[in-house]
């Protein structure tokens, strides 16, 4: 089972970036996928978790309105589309799987880290 994340990099403040996660190894039916982060100095935290189906999202309250999740099935790939980035929301961001509908606090599979920085 592989999680493989991209799309990270330096942005300014109040600009977008897209971060994408390939899914292999395994049939990906009824797992949810979806994402954490962990700035420096700070445990991980919760971002955003979407359902296989699409019908279950939530997302973190710090970025509510300016994240959106999304995935094609097809694909095996999870997307975060982030815009009005914030300085604080510079950190690692962790693709993430679990059988289910939602992400729990420790989710099963684990992608490796895609580093994002937003510059004030």
């Amino acid at each position: 089972v592989q999680l493989q994340a991209s799309g990270g990099g330096l942005v300014q403040a109040g600009g977008s970036l897209r971060l994408s996660c390939v899914a292999s190894g395994r049939t990906w039916y009824n797992v949810a996928m979806g994402w954490f982060r962990q700035a420096p100095g700070k445990e991980r935290e919760f971002v955003a978790t979407m359902s296989w189906s699409g019908a279950t999202t939530d997302y973190a309250d710090s970025v509510k309105g300016r994240f959106t999740i999304s995935r094609d099935n097809a694909e095996n790939t999870v997307y975060l589309q982030m815009n009005s980035l914030k300085p604080e929301d510079t950190a690692i961001y962790y693709c993430a799987a679990e059988p289910g509908v939602r992400l729990g606090t420790a989710p099963t599979y684990w992608g490796q880290g895609t580093q994002v920085t937003v510059s004030s």
